[in-house]
């Protein structure tokens, strides 16, 4: 399954991924880690890129095995990365109805603005109605001002329960958006 959307003069072109896309899953996130260091933004992710975590290297085999990445590319070069899954991670608690969620959304810095996020995540949304289900979820970083939680409401998600994640108490937000199937 592919689409594509445009984006000025270049196309997002977003392809079904597999195991063999997890060096450039880690690389995207690597980034995007980098990314938020450089913006002083180091609760979010920490600032020891996940390529260098075995607990995220292991989260990334775990999620891309469970589910089903894809990946964004502008002109054949990755430029984000978004895998769906049939239900959340160990820190959020499943609901009575089938879902899809996301998990490791990152995308490339170098194509800022070109809505790569975006287009991602709309692909996530049409994906979810095609499969014949409405609820699509995902959980992020909801301290600090804010930023990435309003980011998801701009692409049609709406703010669900808080939870707090480890000794550090990390603060999460579950996002959800209904879709039509």
């Amino acid at each position: 399954m592919e689409s594509r959307e445009p984006t000025g003069h270049h196309e997002i072109r977003i392809r079904e991924g597999g195991a063999g896309d997890i060096p450039v899953i880690l690389g995207l996130l690597d980034g995007a880690l980098a990314w938020l260091v450089a913006q002083g933004r180091t609760r979010q992710w920490g600032t020891t890129p996940w390529s260098a975590n075995p607990r995220a290297v292991g989260l990334v085999h775990r999620f891309v095995g469970e589910g089903t990445p894809y990946i964004a590319e502008i002109d054949g070069v990755p430029a984000g990365t978004l895998t769906l899954s049939a239900g959340p991670g160990p820190d959020v608690a499943p609901v009575d109805e089938p879902e899809r969620y996301v998990h490791l959304f990152a995308s490339d810095h170098r194509f800022r603005g070109r809505g790569v996020g975006s287009a991602l995540l709309a692909h996530a949304a049409e994906v979810t109605g095609r499969l014949g289900i409405s609820l699509l979820r995902l959980d992020c970083y909801a301290g600090d001002d804010g930023r990435l939680v309003a980011y998801y409401e701009d692409n049609g998600f709406a703010r669900a329960e808080p939870f707090t994640s480890g000794e550090d108490e990390w603060p999460g937000r579950v996002m959800t958006r209904r879709v039509p199937r």
